[in-house]
């Protein structure tokens, strides 16, 4: 089969002079992104190989799994938790359903550990497997580049194997980073929080974005205490300010202790547990403290300063809008070039970039309306802009449509929390910028209203749909009345 590639923006033609390479493509990382090009490139006729540290739940700078952050150490497992916390309210709920439940409930937190370890066991078998079918190399090590068309993998033994490829793609993903204060040895990441061998009693987060919030709903909803702390005034930053302030009081409706502007200064072992010593002087003692300060780039150990790889001041490799690096045949997606970093992201560039070097399709991935979703409880989704974001960039005025109404379910169980939803729409040319929704189910209602926006509906278009009665989602196509109209230069208000 004849192969195209990609080669200083043009496609070239086979010739005898790539005959010396070992590899058309080398891929450093078998993660979500890594995985995908590398299968549909050697779908589209190249020869790949593709090299990851050896397996294990808790990641390290020599350990890590096929599969990578997602299915070993991330949206899996964590999904996994957060459906096992759920049914905790879940159960108390029914009790108004007419299920006659014991008001003692045992919850067998190994039992769970067991089965979600047995899961991302499954996937890495799962993933080795569509390696293997697509005709792809994999190669258990490290690997980092020597040049510009050169990986040395070094293997469990340490034994070191050296390959030449005509590209070589960086996949190597991102890991969690501790927040450099005294004691923080005794604190974890999520990597650990994962695999504990024994559920916190007391529980402290330090944090405000996904994994916090997810954590701390995950252990709240398994019945510890948990504090969480963060240093804004509400957690997610980079959400709809509005959405932010409904998902914080549906945390602490949920019995999560809410620290904002309040950081950790020293974690000190005790014979009771972790002492926590806050910036403002309080202190409380913990099972457990999790930093969820975010995470950084894994490019330290990939040598590509020596191969002149351009990064960025937080160790990301700069790329193009095609994933390509200042070196021709250097290329990264996902985590690594810190962009979006969302699993469903890494696959598409991982795609875009197999379209773009052997598909004879030049690829850009496109960063457009990308739903996303955190699985607190109830977990919060989101689509487009955010009204700060759409105030930001709009260049006439806005339409800020909302509801906010206690779920069906919620009338019977008796429990207090409402779902919210948002749109915000263009005034004058009546299209939906934006999305929003924290209440059960948001996320897989999201997905749909995700391909509208793609779409590029309008209004008009969500109100001449007929919704599904009864339902949540049928809200997002019942919502007439303007809750506020913005003006470009005015700053949106939050109502609820």
């Amino acid at each position: 089969m004849a192969r195209k590639m990609l080669i200083d923006g043009e496609l070239s033609k086979p010739n005898e002079e790539e005959a010396h390479y070992d590899f058309d493509l080398f891929v450093i990382g078998a993660g979500s992104g890594g995985v995908r090009a590398a299968r549909f490139s050697a779908n589209m006729g190249a020869k790949v190989a593709i090299c990851e540290l050896p397996f294990h739940p808790i990641s390290s700078e020599v350990i890590g799994g096929v599969g990578g952050t997602c299915v070993i150490r991330g949206c899996v497992p964590k999904k996994i938790l957060v459906y096992g916390a759920s049914f905790g309210s879940e159960i108390q709920d029914a009790k108004n359903y007419g299920w006659e439940v014991n008001d003692k409930v045992d919850f067998n937190w190994k039992k769970l550990l067991q089965k979600k370890t047995d899961e991302i066991v499954r996937l890495n078998g799962i993933y080795k497997r569509l390696l293997s079918n697509a005709g792809v190399k994999l190669f258990e090590g490290e690997g980092k580049l020597v040049g510009p068309n050169e990986v040395e993998v070094t293997q469990l033994d340490g034994t070191k194997l050296s390959y030449s490829a005509k590209h070589i793609l960086i996949a190597t993903g991102g890991r969690a980073q501790r927040p450099g204060i005294p004691g923080e040895e005794l604190g974890i990441t999520s990597d650990e929080a994962l695999s504990l061998e024994e559920l916190p009693k007391r529980a402290v987060v330090l944090g405000g974005g996904y994994i916090a919030v997810e954590f701390a709903s995950i252990w709240r909803g398994m019945g510890a205490s948990v504090d969480l702390f963060f240093r804004r005034e509400l957690p997610l930053r980079g959400f709809d300010d509005e959405m932010r302030a409904v998902a914080a009081r549906n945390l602490e409706a949920r019995g999560i202790d809410l620290h904002p502007r309040t950081n950790l200064t020293e974690l000190i072992k005790t014979e009771d547990g972790i002492k926590v010593i806050t910036d403002h002087g309080e202190e409380l003692i913990a099972d457990v403290v999790l930093f969820a300060t975010g995470r950084v780039p894994n490019s330290k150990r990939l040598n590509l300063e020596a191969v002149g790889v351009e990064l960025d001041p937080k160790g990301a490799v700069k790329v193009d809008e095609y994933s390509r690096t200042n070196i021709p045949s250097i290329w990264a997606v996902g985590d690594v070039t810190n962009r979006v970093n969302l699993t469903p992201v890494a696959l598409m560039e991982g795609t875009c970039f197999a379209k773009t070097v052997f598909g004879g399709e030049p690829s850009k991935p496109d960063y457009r309306d990308i739903p996303c979703a955190v699985f607190c409880i109830p977990p919060l989704s989101v689509v487009g802009l955010s009204e700060e974001q759409a105030v930001e960039q709009a260049n006439g005025d806005l339409l800020v449509f909302t509801s906010s109404f206690n779920p069906m379910k919620n009338t019977v169980s008796g429990r207090q929390e409402k779902s919210v939803m948002k749109l915000v729409v263009d005034a004058e040319t009546d299209k939906v910028l934006g999305a929003s929704m924290c209440g059960p189910d948001s996320p897989e209602i999201m997905q749909g209203i995700a391909i509208a926006l793609k779409c590029g509906a309008t209004k008009a278009q969500f109100d001449s749909t007929v919704g599904i009665h009864p339902s949540a989602a049928e809200e997002f196509v019942t919502m007439r009345s303007v809750t506020r109209r913005v003006s470009a230069s005015g700053k949106p208000k939050t109502t609820l």
